[in-house]
Protein backbone atom coordinates (compact mmCIF):
# COMPACT_ATOMS: atom_id res chain seq x y z
CA UNK A 1 0.00 0.00 0.00
CA UNK A 2 2.89 2.34 0.46
CA UNK A 3 4.60 1.37 -2.55
CA UNK A 4 2.32 1.81 -4.36
CA UNK A 5 2.11 5.77 -3.58
CA UNK A 6 6.10 6.43 -4.12
CA UNK A 7 6.03 6.86 -8.11
CA UNK A 8 5.55 10.47 -8.08
CA UNK A 9 7.30 13.68 -5.94
CA UNK A 10 3.42 14.00 -4.92
CA UNK A 11 3.14 10.39 -3.94
CA UNK A 12 6.52 9.98 -1.67
CA UNK A 13 6.47 13.68 -0.19
CA UNK A 14 3.43 13.55 0.50
CA UNK A 15 1.54 10.19 0.62
CA UNK A 16 -0.52 10.61 -2.71
CA UNK A 17 -2.94 13.60 -0.32
CA UNK A 18 -4.76 10.22 0.33
CA UNK A 19 -4.42 10.36 4.60
CA UNK A 20 -7.34 10.60 6.55
CA UNK A 21 -7.33 12.63 9.90
CA UNK A 22 -6.05 9.27 11.94
CA UNK A 23 -3.09 9.39 10.66
CA UNK A 24 -2.18 12.47 10.02
CA UNK A 25 -3.11 13.04 13.81
CA UNK A 26 -0.98 10.51 15.12
CA UNK A 27 1.51 11.25 12.73
CA UNK A 28 1.81 15.11 14.52
CA UNK A 29 1.76 13.28 18.05
CA UNK A 30 4.15 11.13 17.32
CA UNK A 31 6.70 13.48 15.55
CA UNK A 32 6.95 15.68 18.37
CA UNK A 33 6.87 13.12 21.39
CA UNK A 34 9.91 10.40 21.75
CA UNK A 35 12.09 8.98 23.67
CA UNK A 36 13.73 12.60 24.48
CA UNK A 37 10.37 13.72 25.86
CA UNK A 38 9.95 10.68 27.34
CA UNK A 39 13.20 11.09 29.72
CA UNK A 40 12.76 15.05 29.83
CA UNK A 41 9.45 15.57 30.79
CA UNK A 42 9.47 13.09 32.92
CA UNK A 43 12.89 14.40 34.66
CA UNK A 44 11.59 17.91 34.55
CA UNK A 45 8.30 16.75 36.48
CA UNK A 46 10.48 14.45 39.18
CA UNK A 47 13.18 17.83 39.61
CA UNK A 48 10.63 21.23 39.27
CA UNK A 49 6.52 19.80 39.47
CA UNK A 50 3.98 20.14 36.67
CA UNK A 51 5.48 23.52 35.60
CA UNK A 52 7.03 21.57 32.04
CA UNK A 53 3.06 20.77 31.10
CA UNK A 54 2.51 24.06 30.14
CA UNK A 55 4.25 23.13 26.48
CA UNK A 56 1.90 20.66 25.89
CA UNK A 57 -0.83 22.60 26.62
CA UNK A 58 0.19 25.85 23.99
CA UNK A 59 0.53 23.09 21.53
CA UNK A 60 -2.65 21.91 21.45
CA UNK A 61 -3.43 25.69 20.89
CA UNK A 62 -1.38 25.76 18.47
CA UNK A 63 -2.22 23.01 16.48
CA UNK A 64 -5.69 24.58 16.19
CA UNK A 65 -3.48 27.74 14.61
CA UNK A 66 -1.83 25.37 11.93
CA UNK A 67 -5.45 23.76 10.60
CA UNK A 68 -6.98 27.07 10.89
CA UNK A 69 -4.92 30.10 9.18
CA UNK A 70 -1.33 28.40 8.10
CA UNK A 71 -2.81 25.48 6.24
CA UNK A 72 -5.27 26.81 3.92
CA UNK A 73 -2.56 28.93 2.88
CA UNK A 74 -0.26 26.23 2.18
CA UNK A 75 -2.80 23.90 0.30
CA UNK A 76 -3.59 26.96 -2.01
CA UNK A 77 -0.44 27.51 -3.06
CA UNK A 78 -0.09 23.93 -4.07
CA UNK A 79 3.62 23.51 -2.59
CA UNK A 80 4.65 20.12 -1.48
CA UNK A 81 7.50 21.65 1.49
CA UNK A 82 7.47 24.63 3.20
CA UNK A 83 10.96 26.05 1.33
CA UNK A 84 9.10 25.61 -1.78
CA UNK A 85 6.37 27.83 -0.24
CA UNK A 86 8.88 30.54 0.74
CA UNK A 87 10.09 30.33 -2.64
CA UNK A 88 7.23 30.72 -4.40
CA UNK A 89 5.84 33.73 -1.98
CA UNK A 90 8.77 35.66 -1.69
CA UNK A 91 10.34 34.62 -5.55
CA UNK A 92 14.10 33.55 -5.87
CA UNK A 93 16.02 30.59 -5.21
CA UNK A 94 18.30 31.77 -2.13
CA UNK A 95 15.59 32.12 0.00
CA UNK A 96 14.71 28.39 -0.29
CA UNK A 97 18.32 27.60 -0.39
CA UNK A 98 18.47 29.64 2.99
CA UNK A 99 15.87 27.62 5.03
CA UNK A 100 16.59 24.18 3.84
CA UNK A 101 19.99 24.64 5.12
CA UNK A 102 19.14 26.15 8.05
CA UNK A 103 16.16 23.38 8.59
CA UNK A 104 18.90 20.65 7.95
CA UNK A 105 21.25 22.18 10.66
CA UNK A 106 18.53 22.44 13.38
CA UNK A 107 17.44 19.20 12.44
CA UNK A 108 20.94 17.43 12.96
CA UNK A 109 21.93 19.46 15.96
CA UNK A 110 18.66 19.83 17.76
CA UNK A 111 16.70 16.88 17.07
CA UNK A 112 18.21 14.39 15.13
CA UNK A 113 20.47 13.78 17.89
CA UNK A 114 19.16 14.06 21.01
CA UNK A 115 16.33 11.46 19.05
CA UNK A 116 19.53 9.41 18.58
CA UNK A 117 21.14 9.56 21.67
CA UNK A 118 18.10 9.46 24.30
CA UNK A 119 16.43 6.04 21.63
CA UNK A 120 19.70 4.29 22.64
CA UNK A 121 19.30 5.02 26.14
CA UNK A 122 15.83 3.17 26.02
CA UNK A 123 17.01 0.47 23.59
CA UNK A 124 20.38 0.07 25.97
CA UNK A 125 18.09 -0.05 29.27
CA UNK A 126 15.40 -2.34 27.57
CA UNK A 127 17.86 -4.55 25.92
CA UNK A 128 21.36 -4.39 26.87
CA UNK A 129 22.75 -2.90 24.03
CA UNK A 130 25.75 -0.90 23.39
CA UNK A 131 24.66 3.01 23.21
CA UNK A 132 26.50 3.26 19.41
CA UNK A 133 25.11 -0.32 18.26
CA UNK A 134 21.85 1.52 19.64
CA UNK A 135 22.40 4.36 17.73
CA UNK A 136 23.22 2.84 14.29
CA UNK A 137 20.13 0.39 14.54
CA UNK A 138 17.86 3.24 14.75
CA UNK A 139 19.14 5.16 12.01
CA UNK A 140 18.89 2.10 9.65
CA UNK A 141 15.33 1.38 10.62
CA UNK A 142 14.46 4.73 9.94
CA UNK A 143 15.83 5.23 6.57
CA UNK A 144 14.21 1.49 5.39
CA UNK A 145 10.84 2.84 6.20
CA UNK A 146 11.44 5.96 4.79
CA UNK A 147 13.38 5.18 1.68
CA UNK A 148 11.35 2.58 0.67
CA UNK A 149 7.82 3.85 1.63
CA UNK A 150 8.03 8.05 2.12
CA UNK A 151 5.87 9.69 3.93
CA UNK A 152 2.99 7.09 3.57
CA UNK A 153 5.26 4.50 5.63
CA UNK A 154 6.30 7.30 8.06
CA UNK A 155 2.51 7.69 9.10
CA UNK A 156 1.15 4.00 9.59
CA UNK A 157 4.32 3.59 11.87
CA UNK A 158 3.90 6.79 13.62
CA UNK A 159 0.08 5.44 14.09
CA UNK A 160 1.37 2.52 15.65
CA UNK A 161 4.07 4.48 18.25
CA UNK A 162 1.08 6.91 19.19
CA UNK A 163 -1.07 4.26 20.28
CA UNK A 164 2.12 2.07 22.20
CA UNK A 165 3.57 5.18 24.12
CA UNK A 166 -0.07 6.09 24.54
CA UNK A 167 -1.23 2.85 26.31
CA UNK A 168 2.10 2.18 27.47
CA UNK A 169 2.46 4.87 29.61
CA UNK A 170 -1.29 5.01 30.99
CA UNK A 171 -0.56 1.47 32.24
CA UNK A 172 2.97 3.05 33.91
CA UNK A 173 0.89 6.06 35.53
CA UNK A 174 -1.75 3.60 36.93
CA UNK A 175 0.99 1.40 38.16
CA UNK A 176 2.63 4.43 39.56
CA UNK A 177 -0.42 5.24 41.51
CA UNK A 178 -1.14 2.46 43.06
CA UNK A 179 2.13 2.19 44.31
CA UNK A 180 1.54 5.64 46.19
CA UNK A 181 -1.56 5.78 47.08
CA UNK A 182 -3.20 7.73 44.44
CA UNK A 183 -3.28 11.59 43.92
CA UNK A 184 -3.52 12.41 47.45
CA UNK A 185 -0.26 10.26 47.91
CA UNK A 186 1.48 12.55 45.42
CA UNK A 187 0.53 15.62 46.83
CA UNK A 188 1.58 13.90 50.79
CA UNK A 189 5.13 12.80 49.59
CA UNK A 190 6.42 14.30 46.40
CA UNK A 191 7.44 18.16 48.45
CA UNK A 192 9.32 15.85 50.80
CA UNK A 193 11.06 13.13 48.41
CA UNK A 194 14.99 14.03 49.14
CA UNK A 195 17.66 11.29 48.84
CA UNK A 196 19.81 12.83 51.08
CA UNK A 197 20.99 16.14 53.11
CA UNK A 198 23.18 17.42 54.76
CA UNK A 199 21.87 19.83 57.72
CA UNK A 200 25.13 21.59 58.57
CA UNK A 201 25.72 23.26 55.03
CA UNK A 202 23.91 25.89 53.61
CA UNK A 203 22.25 23.64 50.65
CA UNK A 204 21.16 21.66 53.51
CA UNK A 205 19.43 24.99 55.54
CA UNK A 206 17.57 25.90 52.67
CA UNK A 207 16.07 22.66 51.93
CA UNK A 208 14.78 22.15 55.35
CA UNK A 209 13.23 25.77 54.66
CA UNK A 210 11.80 24.51 51.25
CA UNK A 211 10.21 21.70 53.17
CA UNK A 212 8.29 24.16 54.96
CA UNK A 213 7.27 26.31 52.16
CA UNK A 214 6.44 23.13 50.23
CA UNK A 215 4.18 21.93 53.24
CA UNK A 216 2.19 25.17 53.22
CA UNK A 217 2.00 25.80 49.73
CA UNK A 218 -0.37 22.37 49.59
CA UNK A 219 -1.67 22.91 52.82
CA UNK A 220 -1.22 19.42 54.19
CA UNK A 221 -2.29 18.50 58.09
CA UNK A 222 -0.06 15.26 57.78
CA UNK A 223 3.47 16.44 56.56
CA UNK A 224 5.65 17.90 59.58
CA UNK A 225 8.52 19.86 58.00
CA UNK A 226 10.95 20.38 61.26
CA UNK A 227 14.28 19.95 61.37
CA UNK A 228 13.93 17.04 63.73
CA UNK A 229 11.47 15.39 61.71
CA UNK A 230 13.92 15.52 58.83
CA UNK A 231 16.54 14.81 60.55
CA UNK A 232 15.04 11.44 61.66
CA UNK A 233 14.38 10.67 57.98
CA UNK A 234 16.43 7.47 56.75
CA UNK A 235 16.82 9.66 53.95
CA UNK A 236 19.64 11.60 55.24
CA UNK A 237 23.22 11.61 55.19
CA UNK A 238 26.16 13.48 54.59
CA UNK A 239 26.03 14.20 51.15
CA UNK A 240 23.64 16.56 49.15
CA UNK A 241 22.53 14.33 46.06
CA UNK A 242 19.15 15.61 45.02
CA UNK A 243 17.59 19.11 46.08
CA UNK A 244 13.82 19.30 47.11
CA UNK A 245 11.17 20.01 44.51
CA UNK A 246 10.01 23.80 44.42
CA UNK A 247 7.33 24.98 46.28
CA UNK A 248 5.13 25.84 43.40
CA UNK A 249 5.61 22.68 41.99
CA UNK A 250 1.90 22.07 41.55
CA UNK A 251 1.39 25.05 40.24
CA UNK A 252 1.78 25.73 35.92
CA UNK A 253 2.15 29.01 35.03
CA UNK A 254 4.29 30.74 38.36
CA UNK A 255 5.38 34.42 38.81
CA UNK A 256 7.39 36.52 36.73
CA UNK A 257 10.24 35.81 38.32
CA UNK A 258 10.73 32.10 38.56
CA UNK A 259 13.64 30.94 37.18
CA UNK A 260 11.31 27.85 35.32
CA UNK A 261 8.14 29.00 34.24
CA UNK A 262 7.33 32.38 34.28
CA UNK A 263 4.11 33.58 33.03
CA UNK A 264 5.34 36.60 31.08
CA UNK A 265 8.39 34.87 29.53
CA UNK A 266 5.52 31.57 28.32
CA UNK A 267 3.84 33.84 27.19
CA UNK A 268 5.87 36.61 24.98
CA UNK A 269 9.16 33.54 24.51
CA UNK A 270 7.77 30.33 24.51
CA UNK A 271 4.81 31.02 22.58
CA UNK A 272 6.37 32.62 19.40
CA UNK A 273 9.19 29.89 19.05
CA UNK A 274 6.49 27.06 19.14
CA UNK A 275 4.21 29.58 16.46
CA UNK A 276 7.39 28.16 14.18
CA UNK A 277 8.05 24.52 15.69
CA UNK A 278 3.76 23.66 14.72
CA UNK A 279 2.99 26.02 12.10
CA UNK A 280 6.28 26.70 9.70
CA UNK A 281 8.16 23.65 10.65
CA UNK A 282 8.73 21.11 7.74
CA UNK A 283 8.57 17.67 9.66
CA UNK A 284 4.96 19.13 10.83
CA UNK A 285 3.70 21.08 7.83
CA UNK A 286 4.16 18.43 5.56
CA UNK A 287 2.04 15.44 7.94
CA UNK A 288 -1.09 17.70 7.64
CA UNK A 289 -0.46 18.32 3.74
CA UNK A 290 -0.34 14.56 3.15
CA UNK A 291 -4.55 14.87 4.34
CA UNK A 292 -7.11 14.18 1.54
CA UNK A 293 -8.91 17.64 2.33
CA UNK A 294 -8.33 20.32 4.09
CA UNK A 295 -11.15 19.04 6.25
CA UNK A 296 -9.34 15.87 7.28
CA UNK A 297 -6.31 17.97 8.03
CA UNK A 298 -8.17 20.18 10.90
CA UNK A 299 -9.49 17.14 12.06
CA UNK A 300 -5.98 15.71 12.05
CA UNK A 301 -4.90 18.81 14.37
CA UNK A 302 -7.93 18.55 16.61
CA UNK A 303 -7.09 15.07 17.12
CA UNK A 304 -3.68 16.14 17.63
CA UNK A 305 -4.17 18.97 20.15
CA UNK A 306 -6.43 16.47 22.27
CA UNK A 307 -3.38 13.56 22.60
CA UNK A 308 -1.62 16.78 23.36
CA UNK A 309 -3.41 17.23 26.65
CA UNK A 310 -2.06 13.52 28.06
CA UNK A 311 1.46 14.19 28.43
CA UNK A 312 1.09 16.05 32.01
CA UNK A 313 -0.76 13.48 33.30
CA UNK A 314 0.83 9.90 31.86
CA UNK A 315 4.34 11.62 31.19
CA UNK A 316 5.22 14.40 33.24
CA UNK A 317 3.43 12.61 36.67
CA UNK A 318 5.03 9.83 36.20
CA UNK A 319 7.80 11.34 36.57
CA UNK A 320 6.99 12.88 39.61
CA UNK A 321 5.89 9.65 41.03
CA UNK A 322 9.66 8.19 40.33
CA UNK A 323 11.01 10.91 43.03
CA UNK A 324 8.89 9.46 45.33
CA UNK A 325 9.21 6.11 44.46
CA UNK A 326 13.25 6.33 44.47
CA UNK A 327 14.46 9.45 45.86
CA UNK A 328 18.15 8.23 45.89
CA UNK A 329 18.36 7.76 42.45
Amino acid sequence: MCRARVNSVQGYFLAGRFMTWLPVGASLFASNIGSEHFIGLAGSGAAKGIAVGAFEFNAAILLQLLGWVFLPVYISSGVYTLPDYMKKRFGGSRIRIYLTVLSLILYIFTKISVNLYSGSLFINEALGWNVWFSILFILVMTALITITGGLAAVLYTDLVQTIVMIFGAILLTGMGFSKIGGFPGLLAHYGSAVSAINLSSPEGESLILNIESVASSISLADINPSVDSVAASPNISTNLTCALPSSNAFVMLRGISDPEMPWLGYILGQTPASIWYWCADQMMVQRVLAAKSLSHAQGATLMAGFIKLFPLFIIVIPGMISRILYPGE
